[in-house]
């Protein structure tokens, strides 16, 4: 992967770890109940998740892209369109909403390692996403793995980091997205327009 996709690709990947989404909401949430530390087992879980359908979504890719070039021009294409659509969802969502809470019961990181995962993993937006996403950035001539290493390194540091920072200021976070979070929603949601829109036309 060259140096300036790489730096496109990591402005989108913290475009989306910021954005409404809801392993970013159940960090927040845990963060308040729980603590930061304890936050990061629901951190790390999801993290695995985002891993599990990157690969399938990567290697799915790759397999279409082995039987003809073209499909990889079409999933440009098709998943440039998508972006655009969801940054304009995005934008016009409503700011996050979390209620302060009192909980204080204890609960195993075992337990909030596997909230952390099937959040993740089983959100069958996060598939469809990482279908339209990730193709922006593939380039057929280098290898898949390694290209899939670096882009699931990437986005599982800017989550790892993203979620941490939101667990870590929770209860502070949450009066201030009452006050700017749609601007910041929009904000978010201009990120992945201007990437649906611009880059399907590189080359």
């Amino acid at each position: 992967m060259q140096l300036d996709t790489w730096l496109l690709y990591l402005v989108a990947a913290i475009g989306m770890s910021l954005s409404p989404g809801p392993n970013g909401l159940l960090a927040l949430t845990h963060g308040a109940q729980y603590g930061s530390r304890k936050t990061l087992f629901t951190i790390f879980g999801g993290s695995l998740g985002f891993v599990f359908i990157m690969a399938l979504s990567m290697f799915g890719i790759g397999a279409l892209i082995k039987t003809s070039v073209a499909w990889l021009t079409a999933l440009k294409l098709t998943g440039g369109a998508y972006l655009v659509w969801l940054g304009i969802q995005v934008w016009r969502s409503p700011p996050i909403v979390v209620a302060a809470s009192s909980e204080t019961s204890e609960v195993s990181g075992r337990t909030l390692f596997r909230q952390g995962a099937l959040s993740a993993a089983t959100n069958p937006k996060g598939l469809l996403f990482f279908s339209a996403f990730l193709p922006l950035f593939i380039d057929p001539q280098r290898s898949l793995l390694v290209q899939f290493v670096v882009m699931a390194a990437t986005f599982v540091a800017t989550e790892v980091v993203t979620e941490f920072a939101l667990a870590s200021a929770a209860n502070w976070i949450r009066p201030w997205l009452a006050r700017v979070g749609r601007r910041f929603n929009q904000a978010c949601g201009g990120i992945f327009v201007a990437i649906g829109a611009a880059l399907p036309m590189r080359t």
